[in-house]
C-alpha cells in the first residue's frame, strides 16, 4: 500500500493514469482542465477547520474558522480551551462541535494525540487514530488524510459532493451508496484521492 505523499509530479502522473483508465474522467479533464491539488497544512488548525465543515456549507465553515482565527491567534489548543461557551457560539460552533474541538485540544495537550507522529505511519493507522477521537468520523478522517497528509489513495465515500458528481458523470439514476462508490473507485487505485479531486472539479465546474 502506498503511504507516500502526493507531489506535483506524482499528481501529474496520476492524472495521466486516470485519463487512460477511465474515459469519463478523461472527458472531465478535457472539458475543465486539471483540478487543483487542494492541499492544506497538516496540524491542529486544519483538523478544526474540517470539523467545522461537517454537515454545513464550505462557506459557512470558512466564515466560522476565520472568526476563530481572529479570536485565537495563533490558533492553539490552549487558546481554544480558554474560550467560554458564549464565545464559541458567537464564532459559529454548535454545542456539539464545541465539545469536539475541546476534546481534541485536550488530547493534544495531554499527549494522547500527536499529529506530527501521523506522518510516520500508514493510512489505516492514521485513520484509526483519528477515528478514536470524539467528533472525528470517517469523512473527517478521510478529508484530513486526503488534503492535509496528501495520501494518494484515500477515497472519502461519505462525501455528498463526490457522490453527486459520480452520479452525474456516470449517468446513474440515483446517488450511489458506499458500496457502489467503492466499486467504481476500484479501477482508480492507487490514485483514488486524485480521482476524488477530478470529481470535485467536475462538481464545481459543471
Amino acid at each position: 500500500m502506498q503511504s507516500y505523499k502526493l507531489t506535483p509530479s506524482r499528481f501529474s502522473s496520476a492524472l495521466k493514469h486516470l485519463r487512460s483508465c477511465d474515459d469519463d474522467l478523461a472527458s472531465v479533464l478535457d472539458a475543465f482542465g486539471e483540478p487543483p491539488m487542494w492541499e492544506r497544512e497538516p496540524g491542529f488548525p486544519t483538523l478544526i477547520h474540517i470539523i467545522l465543515e461537517q454537515q454545513v456549507s464550505l462557506a459557512s465553515a470558512q466564515a466560522a474558522f476565520d472568526r476563530l482565527c481572529l479570536v485565537v491567534s495563533p490558533l492553539t489548543p490552549s487558546g481554544v480551551l480558554a474560550l467560554n461557551d458564549e464565545t464559541m457560539k458567537t464564532i459559529g460552533f454548535s454545542r456539539q462541535k464545541a465539545r469536539y474541538v475541546r476534546r481534541l485540544s485536550k488530547a493534544i495537550l495531554d499527549g494522547s494525540l500527536e499529529l506530527e507522529e501521523l506522518e510516520k505511519v500508514d493510512d489505516d493507522t492514521i485513520r484509526g487514530t483519528l477515528l478514536s477521537l470524539d467528533g472525528v468520523g470517517p469523512w473527517t478522517a478521510d478529508i484530513y488524510l486526503l488534503m492535509a497528509m496528501l495520501r494518494p489513495d484515500v477515497w472519502p465515500t461519505g462525501d455528498l459532493a463526490l457522490a453527486a458528481a459520480l452520479q452525474k458523470l456516470k449517468g446513474l439514476h440515483s446517488r450511489p451508496d458506499i458500496a457502489a462508490m467503492n466499486e467504481f473507485a476500484e479501477r482508480w487505485r492507487p490514485w483514488r484521492a486524485v480521482a476524488a479531486r477530478v470529481l470535485w472539479h467536475f462538481y464545481l465546474s459543471s
